[in-house]
Formats: C-alpha cells, sequence, structure tokens
C-alpha cells in the first residue's frame, strides 16, 4: 500500500522534497503540506501542473497548527519535516506531536534531495539566518569573477507569490525584479548580485533551473537562506558561523547539518565579539568538523552620511529574517547608530500597524528595531505607514538594499553597507582558487 504523507514546510524545503523525490513516486501518496514562517501560503494549493501526473488535483496547504487532526483525518503515515532554521528542541516537539497521533516523523538527508550539476558548485550556506551570508556571497562571487569564470547565482527559494509563474526565474536587471513582483526578502537576496552583473535564478522547480542555469554558467554558486541545506552536491560548501551566538552551531536544525558537512568554515564578526565567545566557537568545530578550514572574518560597517547620526534620535530598520528566524535582538543597523552617536534608538512598537503589530507579539525579542517585514505590497504599505509615525531625526536603513526604492520614508535617512574581510590566512582568494583552479 502507499505510504500517505504530509510535508511540512515553509515555501521552500517541502516543494524541493516534493518535486525531486515525492512527485513521481507511486510508493507514496502526499495528502498535504502544511506552512508555517511565511505568511499566506496556507489555504492555497501546491498547483496541479508543478505536482505531475499523480496528483491532477495538486495538493492542498494547510495552517501547520492543524498538523495533528490532519494526520488522524487523512489517516498520515510518514510527516516530512522540511524547513529550516528552528531548534533541535522545536523539530523534537513537532515530532512529538506526529508521533502521538500515530505517524513516523522523518528528516530527508542530502544523498534523497540534493541534485548533481554538469558544472561545479560552490555553496555559501549558514548555521543561523543574519550570520552574513549575504556580504559572504557578494565576497565569493567576486573571487570566482576574478578567476575569468562565467558565474550565475542560484537562490534559495522564496515563491511566496503565484507558484505557476514562478517555476522558474532568471533575474539580470532591476526591471525584472519588478516584473516578477518581488518581495522585500526576495530583492534583499537578488539586488546586490544583479548590481555586481551577475545572473540570479530562483523559483519552485530547482531540477528545472539548474538545467538552465548550467546552459550559461561556467561555476554556480549556490546561495543558501535561512540556514538551509544546499539543493545540489557542492565541490565545495562553505559555512558561516557567528560566535555573537556561540554554540547555536550545535543546537538549530539543519545549521549543525551544515556545521558538520562543511569544507570552509567561517568565524564571522570577530571583531564585535567577545574573545571567549570566539573561542567556544573554535572549540566546538575541532570537536564536530576538525577537517574543515577555519577563515577568520569581519564584517565592518560602513555607513552614508553618518555625520547625521550624532546625537540623533534615530529609527532602525533592520532586515527582517535576521531578528525574526535569526532571533536577533539587532542587527547592523543598530550597530551602526550606536557607533556613530546616535542619542536615542527609538522603540517603534507603539507605531506599529496591521501585521507589524503581530511580529512584536511573536518575536517579543524585539524592542528598539523594526523588522522590514515585506511579503507583499500590503506588508510594505504596512512597514511605510508605521515609519512614517515614529517621531524620529534620522531612520537608519540596515537592509540589504536600498528600502527607498519600495517604500516612501518621510525622513532623513541614511543607509548602513558592509562587507566581508577575511583577517590572516587562509583567505577565501587562497580556498577558491586552489579548489576551482
Amino acid at each position: 500500500m502507499k505510504q500517505r504523507v504530509i510535508i511540512m514546510g515553509a515555501a521552500g524545503r517541502d516543494f524541493h522534497n516534493f518535486n525531486n523525490y515525492f512527485r513521481d513516486n507511486e510508493d507514496y501518496e502526499v495528502v498535504a503540506f502544511t506552512a508555517t514562517q511565511i505568511p499566506d501560503i496556507h489555504g492555497r494549493k501546491y498547483p496541479a501542473s508543478l505536482s505531475g501526473s499523480l496528483y491532477p488535483d495538486g495538493i492542498p496547504i494547510y495552517d501547520e497548527k492543524d498538523l495533528e487532526s490532519l494526520i488522524k483525518e487523512k489517516e498520515v503515515d510518514q510527516v516530512v519535516f522540511a524547513y529550516s532554521d528552528v531548534s533541535h528542541e522545536y523539530v523534537m516537539n513537532r515530532a512529538s506531536v506526529a508521533l502521538t497521533a500515530g505517524a513516523d516523523f522523518r528528516l530527508m538527508g542530502p544523498n534523497t534531495t540534493m541534485l548533481n550539476a554538469r558544472v561545479p558548485i560552490v555553496s555559501v550556506c549558514a548555521v543561523r539566518t543574519g550570520v552574513g551570508k549575504s556580504q559572504t556571497t557578494r565576497r565569493v562571487a567576486e573571487v570566482i569573477q576574478e578567476m575569468g569564470k562565467k558565474l550565475v547565482v542560484i537562490r534559495h527559494p522564496m515563491p511566496y507569490g503565484d507558484l505557476e509563474k514562478q517555476v522558474w526565474q532568471r533575474f539580470a536587471t532591476h526591471e525584472d525584479m519588478d516584473k516578477h513582483n518581488c518581495t522585500i526578502e526576495e530583492r534583499e537576496e537578488y539586488e546586490p548580485h544583479i548590481e555586481r552583473g551577475f545572473v540570479v535564478y530562483a523559483g519552485v522547480d530547482y531540477e528545472e533551473i539548474l538545467k538552465r542555469a548550467e546552459e550559461e554558467a561556467d561555476v554556480i554558486l549556490w546561495d543558501g537562506g535561512n540556514n538551509d541545506l544546499p539543493f545540489f552536491r557542492p565541490d565545495l560548501h562553505i559555512v558561516l558561523v557567528d560566535p555573537h551566538r556561540p554554540g547555536h552551531e550545535l543546537l538549530y536544525h539543519p545549521g549543525e547539518t551544515n556545521f558538520r558537512m562543511a569544507h570552509v568554515l567561517i568565524i564571522n564578526k570577530i571583531e564585535t565579539s567577545y574573545p571567549e565567545n570566539v573561542e567556544r566557537v573554535r572549540l566546538n568545530i575541532r570537536i564536530a568538523n576538525p577537517e574543515a578550514q577555519v577563515v577568520d572574518a569581519a564584517s565592518p560597517i560602513f555607513v552614508d552620511d553618518s555625520h547625521m547620526l550624532n546625537g540623533k534620535r534615530v529609527l532602525v530598520v533592520e532586515d527582517g529574517p535576521t531578528l525574526t528566524h535569526g532571533n536577533m535582538a539587532y542587527g547592523a543597523g543598530a550597530i551602526a547608530a550606536r557607533k556613530y552617536g546616535a542619542s536615542e534608538l527609538i522603540d517603534p512598537r507603539p507605531y506599529a500597524v496591521g501585521s507589524l503589530l503581530d511580529i512584536f507579539k511573536t518575536y517579543d525579542h524585539l524592542s528598539n528595531v523594526l523588522p522590514a517585514m515585506g511579503y507583499g505590497r500590503k506588508q510594505m504599505d504596512e512597514l511605510e505607514e508605521t515609519i512614517k509615525r515614529v517621531d524620529a531625526d534620522v531612520v537608519v536603513i540596515g537592509t540589504p538594499i536600498d528600502l527607498r526604492r519600495l517604500v516612501k520614508i518621510d525622513k532623513p535617512a541614511v543607509r548602513v553597507r558592509y562587507e566581508l574581510q577575511e583577517i590572516g590566512e587562509p583567505t577565501l582568494d587562497e580556498i577558491i582558487k586552489e579548489k576551482l583552479g
């Protein structure tokens, strides 16, 4: 008899696992997806056009809170956990719900989910969201470009719109992002690469995406998101570790798997971390992955018109996922505001509107920073209105992109930038050139 399956996800890894393992597999029947982390995914269907011949009506997507009742109602045999940046405790809590309801609980590993490529794959991943992956991917891309190789970037999925229109997407210009109605989260990942002349692919079906990227690439850079594992088998797997959160490299899923699999581990933000925290991370590397090459790195911050912050009351707007999924209480914007003499970081909570009210309730560790949430136009409008309501002298934009492209900011604003700098040896330049020759 077919095994009846529910895939737990967040519009990324869940769809990938289905496409590449379950879609045409007659030993299984996927009766539902569940969704969390991302707004407005549940209540829809994974479309029939992407589901294959075994699913002519598509597959319904439910809210994860209904998991226990769904297992019983649909007589589910297996629950597959397929999303990332969650604590081991969280994973096992979900496992306990599944087991109590009578289903097996499953995690799918690299051998059943990674695709093999015809060109070299360099992957950049992390143990947690907000470690500094964005600036690292830019640095890696720069090194590969200097080698004279044609680089194409493939980004971990963020298909939050019409899935049938997002099977594969190619981004080479700002107009491409406009055409596809990209969210703030998507633009934060695509725009820095596009501005440096690199093509970015993303979407839903990564086998199709890989085929298209291989046609124009000498090397593919897997730009991993949300501390997930790569979808492609990497020839060089680079993983970032954060000494601001020492020990998290062994406490989160699947960040710990990335940590143990890595060929290269980058200890980032050394310049702003306590030495004892850096040493704790080094000790965990020696225990869990002693064969990895270790790169020490800093992420120095640069601020346009930094003099505007001195003595001013500021509203800091930070990268959303760093504060939410990553559980950070601050980001580069807050660090910059304090560094350049801001007199006060204004608490945005009394001014929040719409879904941002729920964000602050859910992530109650946040106080003096505003997460730049923007999973759709409505949420972007709520972000704009919240910024408008705050009585600040200056807005500090700590996101990877210039928010002023997407929301109107009615006050003076400064933008924070950050890049990766290796400290000592080995350097990424040396490691990548040795591997790709």
